[in-house]
């Protein structure tokens, strides 16, 4: 006996609803970069409410590179493609409207929720992001040691001389997250790599994938400021550490997470720390050697997730594998969300607006939405 086409498809949504219950949470997408001959690489992903949302990256067509910003105002339902001047790599929000954009070359600020860019006045060095408190009053960190603070809108930087003070050379050290706890609480984190460390092997992962498993994950210095009086003084600490801290996100009062990520040839891709703020106190709470996180998110009521992709070889770095997000509301018990198949990359980007609106964006093109 022949099924009908109708019957087949009613079968068909039965079984899905038998194999993801009604009400289950799974990471649906909400846009795909599908254009032939033609890649979008997605650098950084911020919704400062759950309306507005922006996302940075480059197409790439061939030979020829086009930065652009990603900008919604609906949630994620429509997104709409706005044309930059320079390769961008990190965002920061303040409000639905106002946000500073690191670039390449310098520092763009937007008060039209990322419809519109406005080049600052050259920031006096190589930074990779920014911090603001208020509009008036932010921090930047970035290359050779560096840490600036700007206490009029970003028109005039000054240095924060605690971040030279730390040991190691400048060419071989930088800083590359900022976060606050609370509007007196503040850490910046940052490394010093010997030159050997640094750089990479002669040729790329993917042609001599032996001599990247030989680059071995070496202990160097883990650079990191504090403050406990808003930005107004910064005490200065190092420790030698194996990886990179590349991510701390916090929650609720006096809780957050540290990333810390490694190279191809050490044993676990990354390793999540809770952190206990301002006690200073920080314990392990996740690593797998199957599971490459990359990002972290805690939401205000204290629910933790962690995004990244499935390894999928021994070069994890170079390989794409298949999109997984875990949730845990106790940092003990880990569950796994549904990830839309089609979610395939080499690292992820999350962004909370609140505790039920949180996206994800992949590197090559993609931004989810937790439906719940």
């Amino acid at each position: 006996m022949t099924l009908s086409l109708a019957r087949f498809l009613c079968a068909l949504a039965a079984l899905v609803a038998w194999v993801t219950p009604l009400g289950a949470e799974s990471w649906q997408v909400q846009y795909l970069y599908d254009r032939s001959k033609s890649s979008l690489a997605i650098s950084d992903l911020c919704f400062a409410s759950a309306e507005r949302g922006v996302a940075v990256g480059t197409i790439e067509e061939g030979s020829r590179q086009r930065p652009v910003a990603l900008v919604t105002s609906d949630g994620g339902a429509h997104w709409q493609i706005v044309p930059l001047k320079e390769e961008p790599l990190s965002l920061f929000f303040l409000n639905e409207s106002t946000g500073w954009m690191v670039t390449e070359k310098g520092l763009w600020q937007t008060t039209e929720a990322g419809k519109s860019w406005t080049k600052m006045p050259r920031v006096p060095a190589q930074i990779f992001r920014v911090y603001f408190k208020d509009e008036q009053n932010g921090w930047a960190a970035g290359a050779r040691k560096t840490v600036l603070e700007t206490h009029d809108a970003g028109r005039q930087w000054t240095r924060v001389a605690a971040a030279a003070e730390q040991p190691g050379k400048p060419e071989t050290s930088a800083y590359g997250w900022i976060a606050f706890a609370t509007p007196q609480l503040g850490v910046i984190t940052g490394w010093n790599r010997p030159l050997q460390q640094t750089f990479p092997p002669a040729l790329p992962a993917w042609i001599d994938p032996q001599a990247a498993l030989r680059h071995r994950e070496w202990p160097h210095l883990g650079l990191t400021l504090e403050t406990h009086d808003g930005g107004k003084t910064w005490k200065s600490s190092s420790a030698s550490v194996l990886g990179l801290v590349t991510r701390i996100r916090f929650g609720p009062p006096g809780t957050g997470l540290g990333l810390v990520e490694y190279s191809d040839s050490f044993e676990y891709p990354s390793e999540v720390y809770r952190i206990d703020w301002p006690g200073g106190g920080n314990e392990r709470v996740y690593r797998d050697q199957n599971f490459a996180v990359s990002d972290v998110s805690m939401t205000p009521d204290g629910t933790a997730y962690l995004s990244g992709i499935e390894v999928a070889g021994e070069l994890r770095s170079v390989i794409p594998g298949r999109v997984m997000v875990l949730k845990s509301r106790d940092l003990s018990t880990w569950t796994a969300i549904e990830v839309d198949y089609r979610a395939v990359a080499n690292r992820t980007i999350m962004a909370a607006a609140s505790d039920r609106d949180i996206w994800l964006a992949t590197d090559n093109g993609m931004i989810l939405k937790l439906a719940q």
